[in-house]
């Protein structure tokens, strides 16, 4: 059976919406609902996500090559079961709750005023990522590799430099308490 190939489209739909399984370049999904979607084995190369709910979708093999997520839902994506060998995705403004990023190479990836409670970052690359005014309460960074990472302006995390790379990330002086919070220890802010 041959798959369906699209190109330079737009798909704008604020109910849900049933894709044809196939391949994808240059397209825009706007206001659409793919909560619950099965996208196993579907092909986004150089598309855009703007306004879309694609919580709990099964992304089981999904190519994602060059696509950007803009507001959008993102709640308990299994981002660790897409393609892994042309991954890469940037996230503006998006909510990534319980996403599971575990053992994924997102090097150089752009996480931009984003909310990524309790996502899950164990074992992944994430070197030189940036982590642009974004919300990571409660998120896991274990054996996780954060050089040159950018945490400047990110709030709410909790890295442990023992079990984690952190050669030449970056971090606020204010964010510091994040990568000392495993210490156990007291740190006196009014000094």
């Amino acid at each position: 059976m041959k798959e369906s190939y699209f190109s330079d489209q737009e798909f704008k739909n604020t109910g849900a919406i049933e894709l044809q399984k196939g391949e994808y370049d240059y397209c825009i999904f706007r206001q659409v609902n793919f909560e619950y979607a099965d996208l196993s084995g579907f092909r986004f190369n150089n598309c855009q996500f703007i306004l879309c709910n694609i919580s709990l979708a099964n992304l089981s093999g999904t190519v994602f090559s060059d696509v950007v997520f803009n507001e959008c839902k993102m709640l308990g994506l299994h981002f660790d079961q897409c393609n892994q060998f042309a991954l890469s995705v940037a996230f503006n403004s998006c909510l990534l709750h319980n996403a599971v990023f575990y053992k994924t190479s997102l090097k150089n990836t752009v996480f931009r005023d984003s909310v990524l409670m309790e996502a899950d970052f164990s074992d992944c690359n994430l070197g030189g990522a940036v982590f642009a005014g974004c919300d990571l309460s409660g998120a896991v960074f274990d054996h996780t590799n954060l050089e040159k990472a950018d945490f400047r302006t990110a709030v709410n995390y909790s890295i442990n430099p023992a079990v984690n790379r952190l050669k030449k990330a970056r971090f606020s002086l204010s964010g510091i308490s994040g990568l000392l919070d495993t210490l156990d220890i007291e740190i006196d802010r009014n000094n």
